[in-house]
């Protein structure tokens, strides 16, 4: 099926509404009927009555994100014929956050850098999850699975627990302060302003400027007691070379990495979990199953993965990318949840199949993205998940859903899928 030669809704029929309830409540069906519909197909943004555009096909996805030619800032194209607006940002004013404290969640923000800037920054980070940094961690990711364990009878309520509050959410978010080196008494505060910052009509403004100003006075206490943190590396790697991150860049990579260091792993491990109470077959698999652990993170990711949607990409010119036609200044989306859902790419994909993928191969879904923005923290969040699934059923081996799986329910936000509870019965 060929793209629209010309990007316009009366081409390719009208947007996508993102607050469809289906669309949020039953997302996989509607991704089935878009891919059919279109390879790119289009959506209005809420707040800035914007039109972009959907990338629904696995390869196409994987095209538009790996070329260099996409933006992730559309600030160069401003003043150009054809020029986009930051629509992330109008998105964000509209919402109430002020621009003095939005500018850390784009300006300065590495997600939504492109090189040399986003190169620039990354190659710093990286350092922090390389492979083997990751393996070492391992034994504290284990500790700290096993010590929540341990107090989850200490929550429940008539033998009844919400995996969500006391199991996925205190796990990465334990993982990546420590990591960063953001002190135990003020985790929490971080992962409550994390949970209002996404939830649209809630405090965003009082959560955004708590987030932003807590950094601020943690990266000051580390310029006066430096510890062996990544926030002191990074701080160091500033004050040598001020040219290499700004005030502001350093903010903005301390928000980002507890906030996405956390948020993603938490309803993965959620997301994941339910999946494999209700295909007791794949759980069995994963209890018993060689070397299956990696492997079935890889399919809990593609098939229940709580991203499905990348932040926009702007074509810095007219182009074509996989036989795709794409207007200069056009504003396009992946959709992540189609793309890992395409028939073409993965044969009856929503069979969860947690021997899906081959063991020892990099994963083809593209939960953690693709390309230049591939996620920084992936190779922890494996690690995470795995220890946490394995862990969680070998110590509760009857664990059950608490209530009907039907009566679940799950956040409203597009491009997410991710359960507001998830109530169980210890095993």
């Amino acid at each position: 099926m060929s793209a629209p030669t010309e990007n316009t809704a009366s081409a390719a029929g009208s947007p996508v509404d993102l607050y469809d309830p289906a669309f949020l409540t039953d997302p996989y069906r509607v991704y089935e009927r878009l891919r059919a519909r279109g390879r790119l197909v289009p959506a209005v943004l809420p707040g800035v009555e914007k039109e972009v555009w959907l990338v629904t096909h696995y390869e196409d996805a994987r095209a538009v994100l790996s070329d260099k030619r996409m933006l992730n800032d559309p600030t160069p194209l401003a003043s150009a014929e054809g020029g986009a607006d930051n629509l992330r940002l109008r998105m964000l004013e509209a919402s109430g956050l002020p621009r003095e404290y939005a500018r850390y969640l784009v300006d300065a923000s590495i997600l939504d850098m492109d090189a040399p800037d986003h190169t620039r920054i990354r190659k710093h980070v990286s350092r922090a999850f390389t492979v083997r940094r990751v393996n070492a961690l391992r034994p504290r990711v284990e500790e700290i699975t096993d010590g929540l364990l341990d107090a989850l009878p200490e929550h429940a309520e008539d033998g009844v627990v919400d995996l969500i509050e006391h199991f996925a959410y205190p796990l990465p978010i334990t993982v990546i302060c420590e990591l960063v080196g953001v002190p135990e008494e003020q985790r929490s505060a971080w992962r409550d302003w994390g949970r209002l910052l996404i939830t649209e009509g809630g405090p965003r403004r009082e959560a955004l400027i708590g987030i932003a100003e807590q950094a601020k006075e943690l990266i000051a206490e580390r310029r006066t007691g430096p510890a062996d943190d990544l926030m002191t590396a990074l701080i160091r790697t500033h004050d040598e070379d001020g040219n290499r991150l700004s005030d502001d860049e350093l903010v903005s990579l301390v928000l980002t990495l507890i906030l996405a260091g956390h948020e993603t792993t938490a309803h993965l491990i959620g997301n994941g979990t339910l999946a494999l109470l209700t295909h007791p077959d794949q759980l069995h698999l994963l209890r018993t199953g060689p070397d299956i652990g990696q492997r079935a993170v890889h399919e809990l990711m593609r098939w229940c993965g709580p991203v499905h949607g990348t932040r926009l990409r702007y074509a810095s010119e007219d182009m074509e990318v996989n036989g795709l036609h794409l207007a200069k200044g056009g504003a396009y989306a992946a959709l992540l949840g189609s793309a890992n859902n395409d028939p073409a790419e993965f044969p009856d994909p929503r069979r969860l199949d947690l021997s899906r993928e081959p063991a020892g191969r990099r994963e083809s879904h593209m939960g953690f993205g693709h390309g230049a923005h591939y996620c920084l923290g992936a190779a922890l969040a494996r690690q995470e998940g795995e220890v946490a699934f394995t862990r969680l059923f070998d110590r509760h081996p009857g664990l059950a859903l608490a209530v009907p799986q039907e009566e679940l329910r799950h956040d409203q936000l597009p491009f997410m899928w991710r359960l507001a509870e998830l109530p169980v019965r210890l095993g």
